[in-house]
């Protein structure tokens, strides 16, 4: 199999993975709904947010379209360089981690372009898919759908700890989706391999 045909495996492997089980927790939890997976640190917590990886976004309207249409350029960029790779022979390495990084930005585009037309809202009760009423946004307004949670430490900082002492901390905070964790894979990877990744061709 080419590394062409693994990358459009992957990625829409990924793609599916991780609308499937948005579309579930849409459709089947309300918001600050969860299930305690394993013990008190692996829970599937249903959150939306409106902007970037990890809960992180841009406030206000004007910064939701902006961030998507940012979102949207990136992915495009991306899946250019994508290209260029598969057509230069460039390491499969660098190819599947770049596959991952596009997997995972497509996959929370999906969300921010589509969810707000074809759901309505989650609060106090489970999402309709496509609801005879209407979405709970329009085109380019949609929530990302995140539930992993792993609160694995929880305690404070010692008093003398620098801003934060005595306050308490909990690691690992953020909640985070299929998408979001592609993306970091691929990036941590490409950090760590860099120096193989990107000094090898295939002849």
């Amino acid at each position: 199999m080419t590394v062409a045909k693994k990358s459009l495996i992957l990625i829409i492997l990924i793609l599916v993975i991780d609308q499937v089980l948005k579309i579930w927790v849409k459709t089947h939890m309300v918001l600050g709904q969860e299930y305690r997976i394993i013990g008190d640190w692996f829970i599937i917590h249903f959150i939306e947010n409106n902007g970037m990886a990890f809960g992180m976004e841009i406030p206000g309207g004007f910064g939701k379209v902006l961030l998507t249409i940012f979102r949207i350029i990136a992915i495009t960029g991306i899946g250019l360089y994508l290209r260029y790779l598969i057509r230069n022979k460039t390491h499969p390495g660098l190819i599947i981690c770049i596959s991952l990084v596009f997997a995972g930005a497509l996959g929370n585009i999906v969300d921010s372009v589509f969810y707000g037309m074809i759901f309505n809202e989650s609060y106090f009760k489970t999402a309709t898919l496509f609801p005879s009423d209407g979405g709970y946004s329009s085109f380019l307004h949609g929530k990302v759908v995140d539930m992993f949670y792993f609160p694995i430490i929880k305690s404070r900082f010692p008093d003398w700890f620098p801003f934060w002492g005595s306050e308490s901390f909990v690691f690992f905070r953020p909640v985070f989706n299929i998408a979001d964790a592609s993306i970091t894979t691929g990036v941590i990877s490409i950090l760590v391999f860099q120096r193989k990744l990107f000094n090898k061709k295939i002849l």
